[in-house]
């Protein structure tokens, strides 16, 4: 079972939210928080698999909230999604930075919000991924740290273009094509490039190919 937590400040969001996780067999909402002080306080007392994070909240906003759970060792199985009302908000990227797995906009389809829940906990695609794309491509050449260039010499050939793929928002199956090897394979070689360059998830990833300057905003593959 999927265990969702709800941080929203708008009652009538997180209610629509929980009448759509709630309906599904594999998901269960295990709280709301109405603000980011209290979406921190419950994360820490429930460890939910998933936090959908609005961030624009009163007390601690997403961002400030994001940044507190994914700092904490404790919480790193716990993923967060961003909530925005625009696709191209900053901040979105800067939660990306900060740990966060993702983004969705509010407006999303019912399907694919339930899609991306399932996608984060599985450790799949980005969610969202042209969106996403767009946004890291908008955001990445502003970013206030150095390119991490050399870390990319902990990667194998391979591992870096399976790094550039995955820069790209291709899914395992979508590199496995690519690279005429089986999913599993291209699984194997995601998860080996993030443990070397201690990536949280795939989100992380695509910034890091982003920084490096293995992938540059516009480039296809």
């Amino acid at each position: 079972m999927i265990r969702v937590l709800l941080a929203d400040d708008q009652a009538l969001v997180r209610a629509g939210f929980r009448a759509l996780l709630d309906a599904q067999p594999d998901i269960e909402v295990a709280a709301e928080a109405a603000d980011g002080e209290e979406a921190v306080r419950r994360i820490r007392e429930l460890r939910p698999d998933v936090v959908l994070m609005d961030i624009r909240m009163p007390a601690l906003d997403g961002l400030a909230a994001t940044r507190q759970v994914t700092d904490d060792p404790g919480l790193k199985d716990v993923k967060v999604v961003m909530l925005t009302t625009f696709e191209l908000d900053e901040y979105v990227f800067e939660a990306i930075r900060s740990g966060a797995s993702g983004f969705l906009v509010k407006d999303t389809e019912p399907e694919e919000l339930l899609r991306a829940v399932r996608a984060v906990v599985a450790g799949d695609a980005l969610l969202s991924p042209g969106v996403t794309r767009r946004l890291i491509s908008e955001f990445a050449s502003r970013s206030k740290e150095p390119a991490a260039a050399g870390a990319l010499g902990r990667l194998t050939e391979r591992e870096r273009e399976v790094m550039a793929l995955v820069g790209i928002g291709l899914s395992n199956e979508e590199i496995a094509r690519r690279l005429v090897v089986s999913p599993l394979t291209a699984k194997t070689h995601v998860s080996r490039t993030m443990v070397k360059l201690g990536a949280r998830d795939r989100a992380q990833l695509v910034v890091l190919a982003y920084e490096s300057g293995l992938v540059r905003p516009g480039w296809l593959g």
